[in-house]
């Protein structure tokens, strides 16, 4: 055999073997009928332990040219790939991240003279934070845009005071005190508690589980994971429910149609049967979802499409703005919209974040079995069940005893002043026992701030008369089933003498922790004067009841986050 024959037949070896490693490259699989590894019946996954990705082995031994001349002829299809030019073997264990993140730089601070409202929709989603502690866990550092403030603050529970009645379906409550970070700022709180319903009370659920199962899928972070998490949330279906089950990949079908929530052997094996392979045309996947939503429609109960996949949504010519269009149409319908995502490397958190709060739903991150459990079946009634919805939250702060002040997070939710009192504006939910928790830095008057007094402004303008009130929060909200908003409004007190933080609840300190962790790892300059180790202490100190470790497990992210 002549030098350029072995060449080739060097080259087209090498080429057959990369090319049949599709987990190496990480790339989506374009041919729908190639091997499909079975998913295993079970995944033995520590239920605290974070499932990763791990490289696939590299090869243990490369074949020398003169070895492989010894190998015989190739063949005339294996000439035609050797020409093809090879990567070189680093591209495969480092495979290209193509997560996607809408830009969200850290809010800045306003001056209360001449912007005294603050007006947001609230946000219950948790998405960001287990997305950025599966970066950690690995030893990477997130991407900026990646945190979300606020979904790190309310990851967690806290004990606020629940509502008394059902009149009012959540309790507002406020609370004041410095920010650890510097002593010129305090830190003021807003919090609500929704009405806790008893799962006798649940309302029958009408659930599509629309599944990714394309080539990207295969992997163990990804559809096995999937498949179990859902799997855990039928478990506490009834006969009053049903699910459907959908998939898209080179093109969408009907794996399951309506089924009775009782039938639970059947739903789960569905589910089990998925397997990954082909394109990702999520454009025909998620109207077949919603065909199928309305052939399964409760009335009076809660409908519901359940994307979950890893982000790579291709939606076809039509583009976002048409899928955005879809998910809003289908909301006026009654048909709202959760969306779950797995994995790492081509995750599209912009859009499923974007599409859940268009969709009047919510927006979660499944890296392991235990946020699985915590998302699907602790809190499956507050996932799944809107107790309040277009909930919008309008702070007008006190000029005379309020400086400036700056919001924590909400980047994504800030609404204009006017659409407040607008009812056709759609604003956030609040699922049966959510907390919600916003969290405002604010500078007092005769403290120094960010920002220099104004020169020209009447300085008698903001004397109100209304002594050491430091602003009023206004609630406006829509109960189930209803157009036309309610109100209700709230004044907060300033502490006199400003104790220290530490005389703040448990709770507020805590939150005060994960805040601080949040800004800290955006790098956003607002915190430089609290270094990770205190932020540690701040919330070992205030852990409190814990039952699931999420709290403990928020203090080795802390100390994870100090070692990068």
């Amino acid at each position: 055999m002549k030098r350029n024959q072995v060449s080739i037949a060097v080259a087209a070896a090498l080429t057959v073997i990369i090319g049949c490693s599709e987990s190496i490259n990480d790339r989506k699989s374009t041919n729908a009928d190639a091997p499909k590894p079975a998913i295993q019946e079970e995944v033995a996954l520590a239920e605290a332990d974070a499932v990763q990705v791990l490289p696939s082995p590299p090869l243990q031994k490369m074949v020398g040219m003169a070895e492989m001349s010894k190998m015989g002829r190739v063949s005339a299809a294996h000439h035609q790939l050797a020409v093809m030019p090879m990567p070189s073997p680093d591209s495969y264990f480092q495979p290209e991240n193509r997560d996607n993140y809408l830009d969200t730089p850290s809010n800045d601070t306003k001056l209360v003279a001449t912007s005294p409202l603050s007006t947001f929709s609230i946000d219950v989603d948790t998405g960001s934070y287990a997305n950025v502690r599966s970066y950690l866990k690995m030893g990477n550092k997130p991407p900026a845009d990646a945190i979300r403030e606020e979904a790190f603050i309310n990851y967690f529970d806290y004990q606020y005071a629940a509502p008394s009645t059902k009149v009012l379906p959540f309790s507002v409550n406020t609370e004041v005190a410095p920010a650890p970070w510097n002593a010129e700022y305090q830190l003021m709180r807003i919090a609500l508690k929704g009405y806790d319903i008893p799962v006798s009370e649940r309302k029958a659920s009408n659930l599509v589980f629309l599944v990714d199962v394309s080539g990207s899928m295969n992997q163990p972070n990804k559809l096995p994971l999937l498949v179990q998490s859902l799997s855990l949330m039928v478990k506490n279906l009834s006969a009053n429910d049903n699910v459907s089950v959908v998939t898209y990949a080179g093109n969408a079908s009907v794996v399951l149609k309506p089924t009775k929530g009782s039938e639970q052997t059947t739903i789960v094996n569905a589910l089990k049967s998925l397997q990954a392979g082909g394109g990702t045309y999520g454009e025909s996947g998620i109207k077949l979802a919603y065909q199928q939503a309305k052939a399964g429609y409760i009335d009076d109960g809660v409908n519901r499409v359940i994307l979950a996949t890893d982000g790579d949504f291709n939606v076809g010519v039509t583009g976002l703005d048409a899928l955005k269009t879809l998910v809003a149409e289908e909301r006026e319908n009654g048909i709202s919209l959760t969306t779950l995502g797995f994995g790492r490397g081509n995750y599209n958190d912009a859009m499923m974040e974007q599409i859940a709060n268009i969709g009047d739903g919510n927006h979660a991150y499944i890296d392991t079995l235990h946020e699985a459990q915590k998302v699907l079946l602790r809190q499956m009634s507050s996932t799944l069940q809107s107790i309040a919805s277009d909930v919008k939250i309008q702070v007008e702060f006190n000029p005379s005893t309020v400086k400036e002040y700056r919001l924590i997070g909400y980047q994504n939710r800030q609404l204009r002043d006017e659409d407040f009192n607008n009812d056709n504006v759609d604003a956030g939910e609040i699922g049966a026992g959510h907390t919600v928790t916003a969290l405002y830095e604010v500078t007092l008057v005769g403290d120094k701030g960010r920002i220099d007094d104004l020169r020209y402004q009447d300085k008698q303008a903001g004397k109100t008369g209304f002594g050491d009130e430091l602003a009023q929060v206004k609630v406006r909200y829509k109960l189930p089933n209803e157009d036309q908003s309610k109100l209700t409004s709230y004044t907060v007190k300033g502490n006199s003498g400003k104790p220290a933080f530490t005389e703040a609840s448990a709770d507020f300190q805590f939150a005060t922790a994960v805040a601080a962790f949040a800004q800290k790892l955006k790098d956003n300059h607002y915190v430089d004067g609290l270094a990770y180790s205190q932020i540690a202490d701040i919330a070992r100190e205030n852990r409190g009841d814990d039952p699931h470790n999420y709290r403990g497990e928020f203090i080795s992210l802390v100390e994870i986050a100090q070692s990068l």
